[in-house]
């Protein structure tokens, strides 16, 4: 007898030539045991992708639609799926085939064994462009060098979740943006699988470089406080520039009787407090935009209910 439910949410953002063949992919190496649910989270989607989710869940009982008024983003879309879901675990994963089906059972299996989380790990990202490939390394040892927990490395959001974790999900303030931080954060009993990302399976990725931007700023903002450092070491410097300026002077004048026009120096220092300052004024903005939103109690999505449609 089947007694434990799995949901599986995967967000849809323009990927009407990938819903069919991923959901096809996926059921292939799903273990019997087990009842699976799709929940598909359509965010905003231009193309014929909310067509193809009708079609698909007119053809199977198994499969919901989360649709959303306009694009809210991608962690939105899982944050929902995650809210929405009341299975014994939760899979969240894209659409473009990076996220590998086949780690299903492995993730199933590492499950059973007691694990809450189950994040799978990118250890080869051979298929991503120079640029991502740098900036991920940099941004991931940035924010785990100076988090007070753990945050491992090359985890996007493809990972199993218990239920209990979920749950937890569902209690946080709806405007939470950045899921693999917070699910670390949470600090669950977890397990990381390594796997080769391999490469997109059709169309081009949705994930604009300032979407990237926006959310390893959510990720660095909420789960570090280098910036706020960031600032004293810009001061200590300052000091000691102005410092090294002044000893320069003055020994340049007392043994080789060099005066200095002190207009100069004034100009110099003057332009380089300023570009100081405007780089703290932006910190400090940054930290306070996410104290506004964090505190004006508006969701981080609207769910279209006339085009949503629970499993039956």
């Amino acid at each position: 007898m089947k007694s434990k439910t799995i949901n599986i949410v995967i967000p849809i953002f323009n990927e009407e030539d990938n819903i069919s063949p991923l959901f096809q992919e996926i059921k292939k190496h799903l273990p019997d045991k087990y009842n699976f649910i799709f929940t598909f989270v359509n965010d905003g989607s231009k193309d014929e992708s909310l067509n193809k989710l009708k079609k698909l869940k007119s053809d199977f009982d198994n499969v919901e639609i989360i649709s959303f008024t306009r694009n809210f983003g991608h962690q939105s879309a899982v944050f929902a799926g995650v809210r929405q879901s009341q299975a014994d675990a939760v899979i969240t994963m894209d659409s473009d085939f990076q996220d590998p089906p086949e780690l299903i059972p492995k993730f199933i299996e590492e499950w059973e064994k007691g694990f809450l989380v189950v994040n799978g790990c990118r250890i080869i990202r051979k298929h991503d462009n120079w640029f991502k490939r740098i900036s991920a390394k940099w941004f991931y040892n940035l924010i785990s060098s100076r988090s007070p927990f753990d945050i491992p490395h090359n985890v996007g959001d493809f990972r199993l979740i218990d239920k209990c974790v979920a749950d937890e999900i569902s209690e946080l303030p709806l405007e939470a943006h950045y899921l693999r931080g917070i699910i670390a954060w949470m600090g669950f009993k977890s397990k990381v699988v390594n796997y080769d990302r391999p490469a997109r399976y059709r169309g081009k990725t949705k994930y604009t470089f300032s979407k990237m931007f926006n959310l390893a700023l959510n990720g660095l903002f909420s789960f570090s406080k280098i910036p706020l450092k960031f600032g004293l070491i810009l001061g200590l410097l300052s000091v000691l520039t102005g410092f090294g300026f002044i000893f320069y002077m003055g020994i340049d004048s007392i043994a080789n009787g060099v005066v200095y026009p002190l207009f100069k120096w004034i100009v110099v220092v003057i332009m380089i407090f300023l570009g100081f300052l405007f780089i703290l004024i932006w910190i400090i903005g940054e930290y306070i935009a996410r104290i506004y939103y964090n505190n004006r109690n508006r969701p981080s999505y609207i769910i279209d209910k006339s085009n949503s449609y629970e499993a039956t």
